[in-house]
């Protein structure tokens, strides 16, 4: 998915992260994306109070959407640098297409993760007979000894599995001491993403890892959270924690918790609720991102704009770093103007 918002105080920002409390809850802004026809999308991650939990980094919520009215997804070939796009749907079926060679659908239930690496393209386009779009696209950062790996694509289905009152699937790494069953997806840092349904007035109890920070965000709530510590011989890097801490995350919030709980329980109230629950290690690195890449610093971004610019949307060398997407009736999707002050990395 491309990202065309171009938001220098969210993105340029060097600051570092707030150590802020036990449970963040961010809010989401309105972003549109994908061209002349943009669709909007609700984005929580990055932004000033968090830039990453683990090393997710971007995260993209949208719909319910009726197509009919809004046209749906139609995201022409855009690059990618230094990162994973996972892409996962609540309903409806987006056709990818990459410079890789690869031509797949997504579908809920799904997982479709694309490894950019040192650079790809690719195209995301609601099909046809789709008459309602719903889901998150989410993104990876890679850790710099595997930001320059050769780019690839999964497709992995996912089992659901019952535990307490929810319905579990696990698309992204393992949850919940293994009751659930483990994805079956490539990541190059330790991660967790994972869908969670509960019905009406509903309550479930995982175990988390204590290394990782967690981030649950609400597709369909509210939903009450309650996380406790894990005692302090396993809690990650001597992270001070707090006993048990709760708070009530709204729909298209993302409710952030800092490393070293040990479980979390979500509970529903007197409608169904639905999360996304992500974590991860704590990525100490330094990221600069841009339009859709990330590197490390701002000369890294210039060129692989330059690049893109020069191969792909002036026709140079199709063969060069973001190849060619093959069988989309459409140009690629040029690169904005990069703004006029030097990019500075964030941690």
């Amino acid at each position: 998915m491309s990202n065309l918002e171009r938001d220098p105080v969210e993105l340029l920002c060097p600051a570092e992260e707030p150590a802020g409390p036990a449970v963040q809850v961010l809010s989401a802004r309105d972003v549109p994306l994908g061209g002349p026809r943009a669709m909007n999308v609700r984005r929580t991650l990055p932004q000033r109070g968090r830039t990453t939990i683990g090393a997710w980094c971007f995260a993209d919520h949208y719909g319910p959407d009726e197509v009919q009215l809004t046209a749906g997804m139609v995201v022409p070939p855009h690059p990618h640098t230094g990162l994973q796009t996972v892409s996962w749907l609540f309903e409806g079926e987006i056709e990818h297409r990459d410079s890789a060679g690869s031509h797949a659908m997504v579908r809920p239930g799904a997982v479709n993760l694309m490894t950019a690496g040192r650079g790809i393209s690719h195209s995301e386009v609601s099909t046809p007979g789709t008459t309602r779009l719903h889901g998150v696209q989410l993104w990876v950062a890679l850790p710099d000894a595997s930001r320059h790996v050769g780019p690839f694509f999964e497709h992995a289905e996912t089992l659901p599995v019952g535990i307490g009152d929810a319905t579990v699937r696990v698309f992204v790494g393992s949850l919940a001491g293994g009751a659930a069953p483990d994805a079956s997806v490539t990541v190059f840092s330790p991660l967790l993403g994972a869908q969670i349904d509960l019905p009406p007035f509903g309550t479930v109890e995982l175990e988390l890892d204590p290394a990782f920070e967690h981030g649950v965000l609400v597709d369909a709530g509210p939903v009450e959270i309650s996380a406790s510590d894990a005692p302090p011989s396993v809690t990650a890097n001597d992270h001070a924690s707090n006993g048990t801490v709760s708070t009530t995350a709204a729909w298209s919030e993302l409710a952030y918790l800092e490393a070293g709980r040990s479980s979390i329980r979500l509970s529903a109230e007197a409608q169904p609720v639905r999360v996304i629950l992500l974590g991860g290690v704590p990525f100490g690195e330094e990221l600069v991102m841009w339009w859709n890449f990330i590197g490390r610093d701002h000369d890294e971004i210039v060129e692989f704009r330059r690049q893109w610019q020069a191969d792909v949307i002036g026709r140079d060398n199709p063969d060069g770093r973001f190849g060619t997407v093959e069988g989309y009736d459409g140009a690629a999707l040029p690169a904005p103007e990069l703004p006029t002050v030097r990019l500075k990395p964030r941690k």
